[in-house]
């Protein structure tokens, strides 16, 4: 199986009526950063017309499904046992985006195939990103 892998999502803005969209959205897992998930919009769902991609703990995702969580710029929080929403904040404003839980079960069962959980840790190159982050000193 990939490391590296992209799931399809239908996602819906959540907005003052009657401005609710629906649009196509991706989670991203990548095997080497196995800690975060990345929630990609499509350049026609963003303020500026680019492709935006947030990222965020797997696990904040994963607890979300269940009951509200996260702290900062992502909260995530089950809306009626088939539906989950996610709030993304940023200096431009908030985006507040609801999805089926069920796409966001399947994708975190992909990823925890990938790297299991408890063993993101294990998957970590500490050297190599140490050797990365001193060579931009």
């Amino acid at each position: 199986m990939s490391a590296v892998f992209d799931h399809p999502v239908t996602a819906r803005l959540i907005a003052e009526p009657p401005a609710d969209r629906y649009f196509g959205a991706r989670l991203r897992y990548d095997g080497t950063d196995p800690l975060a998930v990345r929630l990609v919009f499509p350049a026609d769902a963003s303020l500026d017309g680019t492709e935006v991609a947030w990222a965020f703990a797997r696990d904040l995702l994963d607890t979300g499904l269940r009951e509200p969580a996260g702290e900062g710029d992502v909260h995530v929080w089950p809306r009626d046992g088939s539906r989950t929403v996610v709030e993304l904040l940023s200096e431009e404003g908030v985006a507040v985006v609801e999805f089926a839980s069920a796409d966001l079960r399947r994708f975190l069962l992909r990823a925890y195939d990938v790297v299991p959980a408890g063993q993101e840790h294990g998957e970590l190159d500490v050297e190599n990103g140490l050797a990365v982050l001193l060579r931009g000193v």
